[in-house]
């Protein structure tokens, strides 16, 4: 690993079709608009008053910050019936389903219950002269409503009453994009959308952090992972393959559904991102760097072939591509430090930028 790479110097190398480098010193930019991070969540600090007042609109603020309620019957969603996930307004914390969602005829949103995995804070509240059960994210600290018993009795006897300016909505069809693609096995099971299909590639084009970033915003990618692939050594470690000597490449194992991102798709991607007609990547030397593509089936290798042929023809660089097109072998896992290292670091190393 380049010793630029180690102390984490950020920069965002801009390839033009020619293949002239031009760097900018700075924060990495992202290669499109930020999304629901669940890895973040925990790193998540809440913004002071006077930012939030900027965020959200008086009411959004009142009933978040200061325990306000909206108007029964004159609020955004207390009768919507679209389907999606309902999310904290403040920090994108996952919240209530529309597949827990119904009428109570209150004249605001009614749940019965919140998402599977997210914990909802619950405080006595006598301030009307009445004991009720105040419920708050457990995150942002956002005044959400109350929780009732009075709730239906086949789906657990809870109403959570909750005030829509404490909440953002996310469509069903929006949710993958978002970042919420980990929610949607409910739906399935549901039938409202299909299941996915899943295929695996495994990709390598420099360090694999940059690349990560951009791929696993991609629509229809479900699960990225870095490691270790087309080496001879059994379970390397970064220090090994940062020698060189193992054969491996740093590589993206990534998982997507191919009823929504063909794999030549993808394969587009990965070419727009790095360099594929050089072994090395601008800061990056060694062969760990190289480029290549790990086929893991015959239709595979035959997209690959194909897709490289276009870009060798398309005129986009000066140089005949390099890229390796080789069957897959054992993939291994890097170090968890190195997974979605960009989520855990904004603004660290990268030298991957998707061009036009």
């Amino acid at each position: 690993m380049s010793s630029i790479k180690i102390a984490g110097v950020a920069a965002v190398v801009l390839l033009a079709a020619g293949l002239v480098e031009m760097v900018r010193h700075g924060r990495a930019q992202p290669a499109e608009t930020s999304t629901f991070e669940p890895e973040s969540m925990k790193d998540f600090k809440k913004p002071g008053p006077a930012e939030l007042k900027k965020k959200l609109s008086s009411e959004q603020f009142a009933v978040t910050q200061q325990c306000g309620t909206e108007p029964a019957f004159r609020n955004a969603f207390w009768d919507n019936h679209k389907p999606g996930i309902y999310v904290d307004v403040v920090s994108g914390e996952p919240l209530f389903s529309s597949l827990d969602k119904f009428d109570s005829g209150t004249g605001w949103p009614s749940f019965t219950q919140p998402v599977k995995g997210t914990d909802i804070v619950e405080k006595k509240d006598s301030a009307l002269g009445m004991v009720r059960t105040e419920v708050r994210s457990k995150v942002a600290d956002s005044h959400l409503g109350h929780v009732f018993d009075d709730g239906p009795g086949d789906k657990g006897g809870l109403r959570y009453c909750i005030n829509s300016a404490s909440l953002q909505f996310i469509p069903l069809e929006e949710m993958d994009e978002a970042g919420y693609g980990r929610y949607l096995e409910p739906f399935v099971k549901a039938g409202l959308i299909k299941a996915p299909m899943r295929e695996t590639a495994i990709l390598a084009g420099g360090c694999f952090w940059g690349m990560e970033e951009i791929i696993r915003k991609i629509p229809g990618v479900i699960k990225t992972t870095v490691g270790y692939s087309g080496g001879s050594t059994a379970n390397p470690t970064y220090e090994e393959v940062c020698t060189g000597g193992t054969g491996h490449a740093e590589a993206i194992q990534v998982e997507f559904d191919s009823a929504r991102l063909g794999y030549e798709n993808l394969l587009d991607y990965f070419f727009r991102m790095h360099d594929p007609t050089t072994l090395n990547q601008h800061n990056d030397v060694g062969t760990q760097y190289r480029s290549a593509i790990f086929y893991t089936s015959e239709a595979q290798k035959q997209s690959a072939e194909r897709v490289k042929a276009r870009w060798d023809k398309s005129g986009k660089f000066n140089r005949p591509i390099t890229t390796e097109i080789t069957a897959a072998t054992k993939f291994y896992s890097a170090e968890e430090y190195h997974q979605k290292y960009l989520v855990k670091h904004p603004g660290g190393y990268t030298c991957h930028v998707l061009r036009d």
